[in-house]
């Protein structure tokens, strides 16, 4: 199946540039060959590009146009991580080589193998089964791996020092928040009483791991068998509290009583019928020894980062920096998330 599209005109970078990066950089795997690039379609936030260089093949990631917000979109920071996590979590790539002259690509970018199986994103894909065993088995594996990453030794990785963990959550909400300040266009009264509520609650975490901090379906890439075979989007990656990543990927696990249903889940694809949020926690919790008592901050606290990333892409369409007709509609589901989420609260 070729998941690869044309690359997007406004989204095209020198070629020639970074094909001469490629051979120079790395010359034991693209050798000679002349390299063909197109598109990975489907994300929403960083663009990801194939470089195919004979029968190789490579994934370029680099941010996404326009100005992005402080410390997002961290291409150093996404192949500090791939570049060892491999070695203890098959599930993660592996990254070769890491870009950092805005010249070559237009902005900061790195060099990863490629990985082949399916997204699941707005469609179900027509590679895999559509069972109620295998979707429920691959339900399964998606929980499992976010565990599994719980379990990792970072420091056993050399990655002690990625993140602070002491604190964490307090800083995400106040960074999520000012986020939300830079890319609003509208007032939405919601979205600063979710915040404000959010800050006043933080609960003690139990312990520190390494997080993915954006843990959902679509960065993850199944097999046939229902395997995960990767998980993608790593420019996020810290070290704080595994309830993070938990929240985020129940908050992403819609059903059809969800906020974000039609957008995530309308068109059937959704897991949520064949594994519920609440086996989901007994089988994270299962698998972790994490206590899940305080899951509704933290659902809470991964829509308002819902919202906002809603709110960055829409912003960026709204300003002309995508043409990407996906995006024209994004801003009006962000009070709704904000509404949704205070009622976790209460």
């Amino acid at each position: 199946m070729d998941d690869t599209a044309p690359i997007r005109a406004e989204e095209r970078f020198d070629e020639a540039r970074v094909a001469a990066y490629l051979h120079s950089t790395l010359p034991e795997l693209v050798g000679e060959h002349p390299i063909e690039f197109r598109q990975f379609p489907g994300g929403k936030a960083n663009l990801t590009y194939l470089a195919r260089a004979g029968d190789l093949e490579l994934v370029l990631r680099r941010p996404p146009l326009g100005e992005t917000a402080p410390g997002s979109h961290d291409m150093g920071r996404e192949h500090r991580v791939l570049s060892v996590l491999h070695r203890a979590y098959p599930e993660a790539p592996r990254a070769y080589a890491f870009c950092d002259d805005a010249a070559v690509m237009g902005k900061p970018f790195f060099v990863m193998e490629r990985r082949t199986g399916h997204v699941i994103r707005e469609t179900w894909p027509p590679g895999l089964p559509d069972t109620a065993d295998y979707r429920r088995r691959t339900a399964e594996a998606v929980v499992d791996a976010l565990a599994d990453l719980h379990l990792v030794d970072y420091d056993a990785l050399g990655l002690a020092d990625l993140g602070r963990p002491e604190g964490f959550v307090a800083r995400q909400v106040s960074g999520w928040t000012d986020r939300w300040r830079r890319a609003r266009h509208d007032d939405v009264p919601a979205m600063d009483t979710l915040a404000a509520r959010l800050a006043d609650l933080v609960p003690v975490p139990q312990r520190a791991t390494i997080l993915h901090n954006d843990y959902k379906i679509d960065n993850v890439m199944v097999d046939a068998d229902g395997r995960v075979v990767a998980v993608f989007d790593w420019d996020m990656a810290t070290l704080g509290d595994p309830l993070v990543d938990l929240g985020t990927a129940l908050a992403y696990w819609a059903g059809p009583d969800d906020v974000l249903y039609p957008v995530f889940g309308s068109t059937g694809i959704t897991l949520a019928a064949d594994l519920s949020k609440s086996e989901m926690l007994e089988r994270y919790a299962a698998r972790t020894g994490v206590a899940i008592g305080d899951v509704a901050f933290y659902q809470a606290f991964a829509m308002l980062r819902i919202a906002v990333i809603v709110q960055q892409i829409y912003i960026r369409w709204l300003r002309g920096q995508t043409s990407d007709g996906r995006f024209s509609m994004l801003g009006m589901i962000v009070p709704p998330i904000a509404e949704t989420a205070l009622a976790m609260l209460d």
